[in-house]
């Protein structure tokens, strides 16, 4: 799990560097494709022919449009602001799911749940800085935080029992898809012409590579633990998305982001920390 949050960022990061000379939308359909692809042997190989889930397949569909919606407007705000500001606005989706969750499938609102949105809150404002004029790129980040809350309280209300490649190659194959039409309307010659064709290639097949690798990681890492313990490890992003940031981009948060992002972690660890034995 530590090896998958610490690589997200270096994908995010060439979906960056790719993202200065292509589209947004571009990126982030080309992501989904080569991910299919990387995806449909394994599926082949385990399962045949039946390669998607047959159960719940309406809820297979509406977290993946909600993810599709989420990942599309984190490109859109990582071309704009440093990868550590759209990491730290974005983190806000675990804290919003917990709010949607009382809302939606009836749970209980506890302390624990109320401190972690008052943490979250105040994190959002120190970020956004209202009455300093908003930046689009922030807008987009925490838009992708509140449609990633969505797709995590839509897979909790499924409550999921598929095989994870199926549900894997389902959300890529039809993530590939609801992004098709936008990476037609975006699509561009690149610059430099036929010359760096191949270069380009090779790195959009990387791109899709270690994105479908970092999901296998994922999907290993909860066949092995439970979700509360690794629950935590998802912050490394934050820690991931700043050094890819700096070292590649020049990239230094300023101190509003860095307060911001550490009343968010602080919110999302709240959420997550239970005694054995404690109630609320």
């Amino acid at each position: 799990m530590a090896t998958a949050m610490l690589s997200f960022p270096l994908v995010d990061g060439l979906a960056k560097h790719l993202a200065l000379e292509a589209s947004p939308y571009f990126v982030a359909w080309a992501r989904y494709a080569v991910a299919s692809l990387v995806v449909l042997p394994f599926a082949l190989a385990m399962h045949g022919w039946r390669l998607f889930p047959r159960e719940r397949l309406g809820s297979h569909f509406l977290r993946t449009a909600f993810l599709v919606v989420a990942m599309t407007l984190f490109y859109l705000s990582m071309v704009r602001v440093p990868l550590a500001t759209t990491f730290s606005a974005y983190f806000v989706g675990p804290i919003i799911a917990a709010a949607l969750s009382v809302v939606i499938l009836g749970e209980t609102m506890t302390r624990r749940k109320l401190l972690g949105l008052v943490l979250g809150f105040a994190g959002s404002l120190v970020i956004l800085r209202p009455g300093t004029g908003l930046e689009p790129g922030v807008i987009f980040a925490f838009g992708a935080g509140v449609f990633y809350a969505c797709y995590l309280v839509a897979t909790r209300r499924a409550a999921m029992t598929s095989d994870p490649v199926p549900t894997l190659l389902f959300q890529c194959v039809v993530g590939t898809v609801l992004m098709t039409p936008q990476a037609i309307l975006t699509w561009s010659l690149p610059v430099g012409g036929d010359a760096v064709l191949p270069g380009l290639l090779a790195l959009y097949g990387l791109l899709g590579l270690s994105s479908a690798a970092c999901h296998f990681l994922v999907i290993l890492a909860f066949r092995r633990a439970d979700a509360t313990t690794l629950a935590p490890l998802v912050y490394l992003e934050l820690i991931g998305g700043a050094l890819i940031g700096y070292l590649a981009f020049g990239e230094v948060p300023g101190l509003p982001i860095v307060v911001g992002a550490a009343f968010i972690v602080a919110g999302g660890l709240v959420l997550l920390r239970r005694r054995p034995g404690a109630a609320g």
